[in-house]
């Protein structure tokens, strides 16, 4: 039986670890061709030799994702080597966690440049070859923080807001020259990026024990569980799919 992104070129953004990982190991046991991107270069390769070894196909570039040049030959690469890409998971991101009067335009500057400006810098590079091709699928990760903020996480709140509008407003642009774009909006995951937040949050004071957890979503989240709502999304089975949200929270922001 075909897999479900059989024949597809899947790049990942961030895909060397955590949910980017999982969604590049999944994607390419679903048939795709993946190419990751991050910025880790040992992560990506373990990763790809991880997917070899499983018979999958793989490579990686390595780039800054707020980076414009880096980003033009990262995608440049991943063409090259494995065709045109018509899956692109924009999951690269990072977190700061601090109050609010302590974060610095540094700081705000560099998050919304690694969360936001790469989904503009990957999606501008790869939307052509896509539009070229007759379409394509486009998935951004969001997060509950879209929606529901937290406490010592403005920036990072603010940022995935703009990735929850920029899913949506590609969707409306490139309906109709066959691109979809959605978000995938996971709740508290159990990463190194997670088990941070979850750890930082408590030195700051808010309540995200494993008690708290458990009431807002009932568990932490595992990051397959994300990877496969990311590849719902990307594939043809989510066909009438294009600019929604889908939340991997388990009722945390239904509540």
């Amino acid at each position: 039986m075909a897999g479900r992104l059989q024949g597809k070129v899947a790049l990942v953004s961030g895909g060397a670890t955590g949910m980017g990982g999982a969604a590049s190991r999944l994607f390419a046991a679903e048939g795709a061709k993946v190419g990751i991107v991050d910025r880790n270069p040992e992560a990506a390769a373990a990763t790809v030799a991880e997917i070899k070894a499983a018979g999958g196909q793989a490579m990686f570039a390595v780039a800054d994702v707020s980076s414009a040049s880096d980003v033009s030959r990262a995608v440049a690469e991943v063409h090259a080597a494995l065709g045109i890409i018509n899956v692109l998971f924009n999951h690269a991101g990072t977190i700061i966690i601090k109050p609010f009067l302590e974060t610095t335009e540094e700081e705000w500057d560099w998050l919304t440049d690694v969360n936001v400006k790469s989904m503009y810098l990957i999606t501008k590079a790869v939307l052509p070859q896509m539009i070229a091709s007759g379409g394509g699928s486009i998935v951004c990760t969001s997060s509950i923080s879209a929606i529901a903020a937290t406490p010592m996480e403005v920036a990072y709140c603010t940022t995935k807001g703009a990735c929850h509008q920029f899913a949506r407003a590609i969707a409306v642009e490139f309906r109709d020259r066959g691109i979809r774009c959605n978000a995938v909006c996971p709740g508290f995951v159990k990463t190194p990026h997670g088990l941070r937040e979850l750890k930082d949050l408590i030195a700051l004071g808010v309540d995200v024990s494993e008690a708290a957890i458990a009431a807002q979503q009932g568990r932490i989240c595992e990051p397959e569980e994300v990877a496969r709502a990311a590849l719902f999304l990307a594939s043809d089975e989510a066909s009438f799919v294009n600019g929604t949200h889908l939340f991997v929270d388990n009722g945390f922001t239904a509540v």
